[in-house]
């Protein structure tokens, strides 16, 4: 039986909406915070999609970097910063996935820690789901509001986002496996009905459609002060956290999901698309890119299979960048908070359930440990911490 590579129907365009609830709120935060260009982010993610679908042949996924954007938007860094830390990663992943010494460190990485990986980035994901609906988020603190675009904050002093994600997530739990009436689908219609019926005035008064493509180097050459400042606070963080999750993890979890249709998503294939990306994206003003388990387990518990959603979420971010502009983050900010954080609630269960395949005592304690650490530091902490507790109880003479 053939494989099919490319499906156009609702379960892929529900399937493509389904990691918008990672990719959305970075992308806004450096808009808003950062003067990051709307253009520029949402062209080059589109491009990054649909050339990642042509290639792979297999539904994947594209996020942001989120050591990046997660201290670049806490932080207040400027655009040029921003850009130049996409361009150091872009040449660190080529080296990686040029000399193919990825693929060296892929095969170090014992399958209890990939596990752990995922785990813990679904524990994540579903924790900032539950953010998204209580307005706890960084992005929802800066901007004051539990529903930043909302003109109704709380019903009887209860956040609204706890209602609208209450609701929806009873309907998502209703509709996640019917084909006929797609969970990503009702959900982001419903997000954006709700944006337009209680949103604040004058939000889409400003949309005009026109034709926009992106500036070269639009926030400038950054200098060379921007340049090592960002590879100390921006590029060693994000590097091992890439590798753990944006890379075995996801490579990892292809396999898993699509078996031998995945056979191009290897280890250097993958770094070297994620470098292809983010070079590109210094030149036209996008952010950092990668690809990522969380955001592969998204698309996938959604409805996605095929390269299809590639080319259906790509060609969405591509059109809208061209038509709106600059007004693109006025039209995307009708999809309420609490609407993104039901998708990473399920997406990160989803993730997180890769776990039930770790039989042993051993393997399940290393998993446990890098979930451990990464709630009390970071992923990429956790991340090299497993594979230190994976060695060591290898060791015949530990037990647990």
């Amino acid at each position: 039986m053939k494989t099919v590579r490319f499906a156009f129907n609702r379960m892929e365009f529900a399937g493509s909406l389904g990691d918008l609830g990672t990719l959305l709120p970075i992308a806004m935060g450096m808009i808003f915070i950062n003067g990051m260009e709307p253009v520029g982010i949402f062209f080059s993610a589109g491009l990054f999609y649909i050339f990642s679908g042509f290639y792979f042949k297999v539904t994947v996924p594209v996020q942001p970097m989120k050591v990046v954007g997660a201290y670049a938007i806490a932080t207040g860094m400027s655009a040029s910063q921003i850009s130049a830390s996409a361009m150091l990663l872009g040449i660190v992943l080529l080296v990686l996935g040029g000399t193919n010494a990825i693929s060296f460190v892929g095969r170090l990485i014992p399958k209890p820690v990939i596990r752990g990986v995922q785990l813990s980035t679904g524990v994540l994901l579903m924790a900032e789901g539950i953010r998204f609906m209580t307005g706890s988020s960084k992005y929802q603190l800066m901007q004051n509001a539990v529903e930043p675009a909302l003109s109704i904050q709380s019903i009887g002093g209860i956040p609204i986002g706890i209602f609208i994600g209450f609701a929806g997530a009873i309907l998502t739990l209703f509709l996640l496996d019917n084909k006929k009436y797609p969970a990503g689908i009702v959900i982001i219609i419903l997000g954006g009905v709700t944006g337009l019926l209680f949103g604040k005035s004058g939000i889409l008064g400003a949309v005009i459609p026109s034709f926009h493509l992106p500036g070269f180097l639009p926030h400038g050459l950054p200098s060379k002060a921007d340049f090592t400042f960002v590879l100390l606070a921006l590029v060693i963080p994000q590097i091992p956290m890439t590798i753990g999750n944006a890379i075995v993890a996801y490579a990892d979890l292809s396999k898993e999901y699509f078996n031998d249709a995945s056979d191009k998503v290897t280890y250097r294939a993958s770094t070297i698309s994620m470098s292809l990306a983010n070079f590109v994206a210094f030149f036209i003003g996008g952010m950092p890119m990668c690809h990522g388990a969380g955001g592969l387990a998204a698309h996938y518990r959604f409805g996605a299979v095929t390269a299809g959603s590639n080319i259906i979420i790509g060609s969405i971010f591509l059109l809208s960048a061209v038509i709106f502009g600059q007004e693109i983050s006025s039209i995307l900010t009708l999809v309420p908070m609490s609407i993104l954080g039901i998708l990473l609630v399920f997406a990160g269960s989803q993730l997180a359930l890769t776990i039930l395949d770790l039989t042993v005592r051993k393997e399940m304690f290393c998993a446990l440990i890098i979930l451990g650490i990464t709630i009390a530091s970071n992923l990429a902490a956790g991340f090299m911490a497993g594979i230190a507790v994976a060695y060591i109880l290898k060791w015949d003479k530990l037990a647990i």
